[in-house]
């Protein structure tokens, strides 16, 4: 069961959000943020890294974008070994490289990034990057869950639901899709509907 076609999956990084700025405050905060960078703060390796991506304040760039996340991963900040993970997945800015990117999300979840749990869950499922293993995406999941990635609820519901890594049990399948539900991820919502109805 592929829970890419099963979910709405939320991207991981989609939104860096920055307040409305001028021309001169975006570039303010592109060089705060490339200072904090040179003095070795991972988390401003990061945010410029997102500057990057999104071009905010400054040209989008794939290969800067890389390269600050893997500062900041490289410095201790989880956010960026998962940022960098999907960069990896995806072959933007760097190699495609399944391996990379499985590395990258395990770097991330051991860190506390909730995020990297539920996209190293994803691999595990899918048998990309690691050896394909139900239970250990299940344990991903439920790291992602207890982090409040609602997808990562959702995709615990699926496993529960469908026994798959786990004992099939409409009861937690429900459960996991309240969770979901109740964070917004709309298909954790119709999953609950439908699961109640049977």
């Amino acid at each position: 069961m592929n829970l890419r076609y099963l979910l709405l999956v939320i991207p991981l990084f989609a939104v860096c959000v920055f307040p409305s700025l001028s021309s001169a405050e975006e570039s303010s905060k592109v060089k705060e943020f490339r200072a904090l960078c040179d003095r070795g703060h991972a988390e401003g390796c990061y945010f410029l890294g997102m500057m990057y991506k999104k071009g905010t304040g400054i040209t989008q760039d794939s290969f800067q974008t890389a390269a600050m996340f893997r500062k900041a991963c490289d410095g201790g900040y989880a956010a960026g070994c998962g940022a960098l993970g999907v960069m990896y997945e995806d072959g933007k800015g760097v190699t495609q490289d399944s391996f990379q990117a499985a590395a990258m999300f395990r770097k991330a979840c051991d860190g506390g990034e909730a995020k990297g749990c539920f996209n190293l869950g994803l691999m595990y499922e899918d048998g990309k990057g690691v050896t394909q293993d139900f239970v250990e995406a299940v344990a991903l999941y439920r790291k992602a869950c207890d982090g409040r990635v609602a997808a990562g609820c959702g995709a615990l519901g699926v496993m529960y639901e469908f026994g798959t890594g786990t004992g099939q049990s409409n009861t937690d399948a429900l459960n996991y899709y309240d969770q979901a539900c109740n964070m917004k991820l709309t298909l954790g919502c119709q999953n609950y509907a439908r699961v109640k109805k049977k």
